[in-house]
């Protein structure tokens, strides 16, 4: 069982947390594969769906996995809430709780604010992506998908690429790779490196060849414009030509090794067409790991709810 009505972080979880989660998705992912599409586990339960930053993949997700579990499920259009008349973070949570929901998932720009938030409502918290800091069930979901192929995380060498100063995506990996025993090498411009992300057990490598050579998977990553001031790299034509990954780098890893992005792809530049549509792609797989994940979360949390609220 997990240890918290909430889940905001990966630094938070222990390796026996992350491994019933997982194990949770191989439960959830054949219920998916199912003709079926829906159960009683969550009856009574209510989801609100709380983004204050676009997204696909993970809100929809999370609208799925509540639905397919029999939840209630509400989605909160930020554009259109009392956010726009000062409506603080707060406030907004505890109106909800008010409403007796059982599970808020948020994706907000600043980092911390799931926490914040989780600290004053009744309801569970999940993490959906805060600022820079963590996108927990997106890595969740990348160690399904590992796990899923290879039978095992432990051992395992995966490569990061791009842009891991901005990405919350690489962080919440490297917490959740680590504590499962995988090795984590990580290459991008020196400018889109954190300071100190080497204390936490990323190895930097010095060129893409060293980071991939060997590799179980690589992983590429967005460049997220929308959190730069600029001036990190010259071009996207210069950045895809010395930091994309195409095939002539992508020989370097094992040859089972597979392709892994959250999405969405900046396509010729953070890998090429070639590989995201090619055999060793897993990346629309991650799509439907991500629903399965989010299903084990939603059962695990209202496990915890009702033997400790």
């Amino acid at each position: 069982m997990l240890k918290s009505k909430d889940l905001l972080g990966l630094q938070y979880l222990s390796a026996e947390e992350i491994g019933e989660i997982l194990d949770g998705a191989v439960e959830t992912k054949k219920f998916l594969k199912g003709d079926r599409k829906s159960t009683d586990v969550l009856k009574g339960r209510t989801l609100v769906t709380l983004f204050y930053e676009n997204s696909t993949r993970t809100r929809t997700s999370f609208e799925l996995a509540g639905k397919y579990l029999g939840a209630n499920e509400v989605n909160i259009s930020v554009a259109t809430s009392s956010v726009q008349k000062g409506e603080t973070l707060i406030d907004t949570g505890e109106t909800l709780d008010s409403l007796k929901i059982d599970f808020i998932a948020i994706r907000h720009p600043m980092a911390g604010a799931p926490a914040l938030l989780a600290k004053h409502v009744r309801a569970s918290v999940i993490n959906g992506g805060d600022g820079m800091h963590e996108h927990p069930t997106q890595a969740l979901l990348d160690m399904f998908t590992l796990k899923e192929h290879f039978g095992k995380i432990r051992g395992l060498k995966v490569a990061i690429m791009g842009d891991i100063k901005h990405s919350r995506v690489a962080l919440s990996n490297l917490f959740g790779l680590r504590k499962l025993g995988a090795e984590v090498y990580m290459y991008a411009p020196g400018t889109m490196i954190p300071k100190d992300i080497e204390k936490l057990g990323a190895h930097i490598a010095r060129s893409r060849e060293e980071a991939i050579e060997g590799a179980d998977a690589v992983m590429g990553l967005r460049i997220q414009l929308e959190r730069m001031n600029g001036g990190l790299f010259p071009s996207l034509g210069e950045y895809a030509k010395y930091y994309g990954v195409n095939a002539d780098c992508f020989k370097y890893a094992k040859p089972d090794a597979i392709i892994l992005h959250p999405g969405p792809v900046n396509r010729g530049v953070e890998l090429t067409p070639a590989l995201i549509d090619g055999n060793s792609s897993y990346i629309l797989e991650q799509v439907t790991n991500g629903l399965a994940v989010r299903m084990s979360i939603l059962k695990l949390l209202a496990e915890y709810r009702e033997k400790n609220l």
